[in-house]
């Protein structure tokens, strides 16, 4: 803002100037009558003229009276040696200045002062696009930034759970070091290398750790950069790009987020002559076309790698693509201990514990983990980070940070302590599914209560059997609330919404419906210019599609009843847990087994505690 001010301040000032320089322009152009010597002569002789001013061969002066009163001559005098006696003879005021030097000389200038500032504050004004970004005069020159010696450069140590995105890397810094030793066996450096894989997995940090590696020029550019306002902006750039790349040869040009400039060809709004896709077109030429661009080694970045144009992906373009995906346990182990460098960990701390507790995590995840913690241990004032704050951390990530302040009834309080307690119960009796990692009521994101669950180990494909159980889980609220209360609420949305969802998956693209068989159903159809999924395209008859509907009906249903046959049988661990939770507000994995496994020995039949159980109707009062 101040710089805006500043600029503002100069234009005001310029303006000032030049509003000036006009009025001192019109008050000197006041027009004066020319005359000629004679007519001065016979003037001077009837006394209509008593001042006048001599400055080399030029006379002005001003009329008292006649036809010209009050009006300025002017006139030019010869060498006249009369002049001045006849002037003092006629009473006439004589005022002498000397001849002025290089009086065309100034004329000239005081003539074209108003272009010259006029040319002037267009420079200033071209200048100040300029160096404001907008770049008046080079749209077509490329906006890649060539990474800085000075500037603080990340290497392979500070890279952690790709080790084999960082292998493929390797060889060729290896390469750009040594290019002797792959080219006397005929090989070839590779043109290109594609980093694909999910959002925050560390693709650009990979990117980043090249230019830290090799000592090589290293150009770093964003896909959305190419493309402009001005057509025909996109391929100047990606031209001017691979000839400051050839200038630096070899080097390194990192294209992130390459899908904005990469995208498949024909699907966009304005047709062949779309931006993007002479954007696209010059890059497939520069890439691999009759010119050849030895030497500049092409790196990009996309979570998109499915939108991408097919010519892009090609041998001879991007030769390698390098799947940069989520880490696994000894990944997010190693990942935690790149980000946990700078922070003093207490002794309790266990990072492969951690690991374990976080499954899913990318490595962006795993850096706001080791974020949080400190802040949680600063905020308490703490020397060192211990693995309470880490464990407050991640909840915080998972299930969203705590809402205590949030007004809740006792009896609201109550029905979302058996909603949870009915995910939980079912979770902890049916076999195969992932252990329970912390229930708790209290208010967390957008949801009211959250059951955690952790698996032990990664999974990569999932049993008909573990679907089957989570659909029991997803149902085990809204079956407890229909056990206790009789009137179900709202708080089931979501659980219904995830069950549906995965019982119409079960049915349409995994075949796991005997009464469907092993088909999917329903071809996706993407917009890709657009990026995402917007319709599904039917392609089964109606009554097929009526029995995909009962199919996903009946397993949601099945799902509903085991739950609500499993809680009724165990109705007084059901009891049990729901109270501890409106007592304690949160439970642990070790507490819930506990309370578990003290009421299976306990239980004489009832198992109830009063205080918590409703009036002899079962309805909320």
């Amino acid at each position: 803002m101040s710089q805006f001010y500043q600029k503002l301040a100069l234009w005001l000032v310029f303006g000032l100037i030049l509003v000036f320089t006009w009025s001192y322009f019109n008050t000197a152009s006041q027009p004066i009558q020319e005359i000629s010597y004679s007519d001065f002569v016979e003037s001077v002789r009837q006394n209509h003229v008593r001042t006048v001013h001599i400055q080399g061969e030029e006379i002005t002066g001003e009329y008292v009276g006649g036809e010209g009163a009050d009006g300025q001559f002017k006139t030019y005098a010869p060498d006249d040696p009369d002049l001045i006696p006849f002037l003092r003879d006629s009473q006439v005021v004589i005022e002498v200045e000397p001849p002025e030097k290089n009086s065309y000389l100034v004329q000239f200038l005081l003539s074209w002062a108003p272009v010259m500032l006029l040319i002037g504050l267009w420079v200033f004004f071209m200048r100040q696009m300029q160096s404001g970004g907008s770049k008046a005069l080079s749209f077509g020159k490329s906006r890649a930034r060539l990474l800085s010696e000075q500037k603080k450069k990340a290497t392979f140590s500070d890279v952690a759970g790709a080790d084999e995105a960082k292998a493929e890397l390797e060889e060729i810094i290896e390469f750009l070091k040594d290019p002797q030793r792959f080219q006397k066996l005929g090989g070839k450096i590779p043109k290109g290398v594609l980093l694909m894989g999910p959002p925050g997995t560390g693709k650009t940090l990979l990117a980043r750790a090249i230019a830290g590696e090799s000592n090589v020029p290293f150009f770093s550019i964003s896909g959305s950069d190419f493309v402009e306002m001005f057509v025909g902006v996109g391929a100047s750039r990606v031209r001017d790009l691979f000839e400051q790349g050839k200038k630096h040869a070899p080097c390194i040009v990192f294209i992130d987020e390459i899908d904005a400039v990469g995208r498949h060809r024909g699907a966009g709004l304005g047709g062949g002559h779309d931006e993007r896709e002479q954007t696209l077109n010059q890059l497939l030429v520069e890439m691999d076309g009759f010119e050849s661009n030895d030497g500049v080694i092409l790196i990009a970045a996309t979570n998109r790698p499915d939108v991408l144009d097919p010519a892009l992906l090609r041998p001879g373009r991007f030769d390698r693509q390098v799947v940069v995906s989520r880490p696994d346990v000894r990944g997010r182990a190693g990942i935690l201990t790149v980000h946990t460098q700078d922070i003093p960990l207490a002794s309790d701390v266990d990072l492969a514990i951690l690991a374990r507790g976080t499954p899913g995590f990318s490595g962006a995840d795993l850096s706001n983990l080791a974020n949080e913690a400190a802040l949680f241990a600063a905020r308490h004032h703490k020397a060192q980070v211990d693995m309470g704050d880490f464990e407050n951390a991640k909840d915080k990530v998972m299930m969203g940070a705590e809402r205590r302040s949030m007004v809740i009834s006792d009896e609201e309080k109550k029905v979302t302590a058996y909603h949870e307690a009915g995910h939980a119960l079912v979770a902890k009796l049916l076999p195969g599914t992932d252990p329970i990692h912390k229930v708790t009521i209290i208010p967390r994101g957008m949801a009211l209560g959250v059951t955690q669950q952790l698996p032990v180990e990664e999974k990569h494909a999932y049993p008909r059997e573990y679907l089957v159980n989570n659909l029991h889980i997803y149902m085990g609220g809204r079956a407890a609330e229909e056990i206790i209360f009789k009137d179900p609420t709202t708080g089931a949305g979501n659980d219904i919404e995830r069950a549906t969802e995965l019982a119409r998956k079960m049915v349409c693209e995994w075949g796991m419906s005997d009464r469907m068989g092993p088909l999917a159903f329903g071809v996706k159809e993407e917009q890709i210019f657009l990026g995402r999924e917007i319709t599904q395209h039917k392609d089964y008859s109606e009554v097929t599609a009526i029995a995909i509907d009962e199919e996903v009906k009946r397993l949601v249903n099945n799902g509903y009843e085991g739950a609500k046959s499993i809680l009724s049988t165990n109705i007084h661990i059901l009891h049990a847990l729901a109270q501890a939770l409106v007592e304690r507000e949160e439970l642990n994995a070790d507490e819930i087994a506990t309370l578990v496994a003290e009421c299976s020995k306990s239980n004489n039949g009832n198992g109830v505690v009063p205080s918590m159980l409703p009036n002899d109707s079962n309805t909320v009062s």
